[in-house]
């Protein structure tokens, strides 16, 4: 059976190119959607100059009630007619708006992971949560409050491997699209990361390098600092090196004691992760090297 657009009242396709920069680029792909009786109803496109390569992402809807709703075989022949009319290096995709496979992977701190579970069971995730692994089993009773299975995997130090072992045996039955590291508190060997190139989450503190290591929002209320941040990235086996999706920061320069600090800092960590999470859900986050263009 056909997959088909999860809207059946609006119908619509997102579409997908990156290309090296050249003139005519967007006519010709408005004058394919153009032919094929095809509407534009959002678009955004960029060039990023230091390497000259251009980005589009468009949604179209049918203009003609006859318009066949659309199916795996109507996206692919588009995105067949689109490859031809842009230059061989151009990478197109044609995707029908969809619910993407979700792993959260968690430690001890529930700020994120709660937030993530209360938007998925209100529908606001656009993504399936699949399950939660953790390396402790505090997290659990949340869990299991919002029905999502939970697998309790330690992690000591003298055998992580073994320990990822088993995490990829879960994974693979479960087959994810995408994994969050929502605070998990260890490290992803570089095969395993590998294996999850770009699909892979993470958020931290915005400190660092200036604040590395535990505690800290402890190091920044210390130091006096003005503002606090996070940062949403994509993981890469250089450590908290990837490509960054969102970031965000926060004025603290009222807060006079750590804990109301690092109150501050889970709010903005939380809200950081879940905007980043909705762009890439929604196919509005494009990759080239160690950055992103991001359509908002």
């Amino acid at each position: 059976m056909e997959e088909t657009t999860t809207d059946p009242r609006r119908p619509c396709l997102i579409i997908r190119v990156t290309a090296p920069d050249e003139p005519g680029l967007i006519r010709r792909i408005t004058g394919v959607l153009f032919d094929n009786h095809l509407n534009i109803i959002e678009n955004h496109e960029a060039v990023l100059a230091s390497s000259r390569t251009f980005f589009m992402r468009t949604c179209v809807e049918p203009t003609l009630p006859s318009t066949p709703v659309f199916t795996s075989s109507v996206t692919a022949s588009l995105q067949s007619l689109l490859q031809s009319a842009l230059p061989s290096q151009a990478e197109v995709a044609v995707l029908l708006p969809r619910r993407k496979r979700i792993v959260i992977l968690a430690s001890r701190e529930y700020h994120c992971l709660g937030d993530l579970l209360l938007r998925h069971s209100f529908g606001d995730l656009k993504g399936d949560i699949l399950a939660v692994i953790s390396n402790h089993r505090i997290l659990e009773p949340l869990c299991r409050r919002f029905e999502i299975p939970f697998h309790y995997i330690p992690t000591p130090p003298e055998n992580h491997l073994e320990s990822e072992r088993r995490i990829l045996e879960i994974l693979d039955s479960l087959q994810p699209e995408y994994l969050v590291l929502a605070k998990y508190m260890r490290v992803l060997s570089k095969d395993f990361v590998l294996r999850y190139p770009n699909r892979i989450l993470n958020i931290h503190h915005s400190f660092l390098p200036a604040f590395q290591g535990a505690r800290p929002y402890h190091q920044a209320f210390e130091r006096g600092v003005k503002v606090i941040g996070a940062t949403a990235h994509f993981v890469t086996p250089s450590l908290d090196e990837g490509p960054i999706i969102v970031q965000d920061v926060i004025p603290v320069e009222r807060v006079l004691d750590v804990e109301e600090m690092t109150r501050a800092g889970r709010e903005i960590e939380r809200s950081v992760l879940a905007r980043a999470l909705r762009l890439v859900m929604e196919d509005r986050v494009f990759v080239q090297g160690n950055r992103t263009v991001v359509f908002t």
